[in-house]
């Protein structure tokens, strides 16, 4: 899968928040970074078809997704893999049919290539009660990944894995970079994790974009420390 241009230029109010971003940017991977509460998950929502924006556009390569002229894709349609914070997997299904959960008859990814790649055969026929948090969330990524989808979307993916495991997580995202070249936005806190996968970083405060560009331009000034939280 070639990397594609994608387009962010659009606004959503949600209360008394108002989210507006006006990016255009072309990355294997492009990391969201910001302090809580300043539109990182909104901006993932909107792309997924989950929130509504008021006006603008969203565009994936040549599939617009969103446009002020009357394009609102349903999110079903939107072929947009998306791993939340809580990874949202069914509790009464085993770690196979939670990956398999859904996916339809067409393009899909092979299963065997997806397996391999996130080592998740071991654990296959366990509940996920059984799963240890670096395993649900290579449960949450694969079951992403099965529809073949043109962009994959993880909100805070080290975020249920203890120091020791954020590493190993680390480079089954760098694998889905570059053997599987699905494009990734991710939500991210720890500046050596965002130079280690992303091309393209945004930084958002106050639904804002207040940086935009490579991480070694956007971090220069040591805008977060490594490993940090907020």
């Amino acid at each position: 899968m070639e990397t594609v241009p994608i387009a962010l230029e659009f606004t959503l109010t949600q209360g008394l928040f108002n989210l507006a971003i006006h990016e255009r940017f072309k990355a294997r991977a492009t990391a969201l970074v910001g302090p809580s509460g300043a539109g990182k998950t909104t901006v993932l929502d909107a792309i997924a078809g989950l929130r509504r924006p008021d006006g603008g556009e969203i565009q994936i390569g040549t599939r617009q997704l969103f446009s002020s002229d009357g394009v609102d894709m349903p999110s079903r349609h939107r072929n947009i893999g998306y791993v939340p914070q809580d990874v949202a997997l069914f509790p009464h299904m085993n770690a196979r049919r939670n990956i398999f959960y859904g996916v339809a008859r067409g393009e899909s990814m092979p299963s065997q290539q997806v397996m391999q790649l996130l080592e998740i055969e071991p654990f296959l026929e366990r509940a996920v009660g059984g799963l240890s948090g670096g395993e649900r969330q290579r449960v949450a990524i694969a079951r992403a990944l099965m529809s073949a989808p043109d962009l994959l979307l993880l909100d805070e993916p080290l975020a249920a894995v203890d120091m020791a495991l954020r590493q190993r997580i680390l480079s089954y995202i760098a694998r889905i970079r570059d053997e599987l070249r699905v494009p990734i936005i991710y939500v991210s806190h720890a500046e050596n994790e965002v130079k280690r996968i992303a091309e393209w970083v945004i930084v958002l405060e106050r639904g804002r974009v207040s940086k935009a560009g490579p991480p070694d331009k956007v971090f220069g000034a040591s805008l977060l420390t490594p490993g940090s939280e907020r």
